[in-house]
C-alpha cells in the first residue's frame, strides 16, 4: 500500500509532462496543416536540374 504514495507522485509528472509537451507543440504550429505531410509522401516534387560546376582552371575550347 506504500507503493501507491510513490507511484501517484510519478503519474502526475508523467502527465504533466505530456501536457507540456503537447502545449509546446500546439504554441510552436505542428499541428496546422494535418494533410501537406501526408499527400507530400504520394507526390514526388520536380527535381530541379543542377548545373555542373565549371572548373575555372578548365576552360572549354573556343
Amino acid at each position: 500500500m506504500s507503493i501507491i504514495y510513490v507511484l501517484i507522485p510519478i503519474a502526475i509528472l508523467f502527465v504533466c509532462i505530456g501536457l507540456g509537451i503537447f502545449f509546446w507543440a500546439v504554441r510552436s504550429r505542428q499541428f496546422d496543416d494535418l494533410n501537406k505531410e501526408g499527400m507530400s509522401i504520394l507526390f514526388e516534387e520536380e527535381k530541379q536540374a543542377v548545373k555542373p560546376e565549371v572548373d575555372p582552371d578548365k576552360q572549354p575550347p573556343q
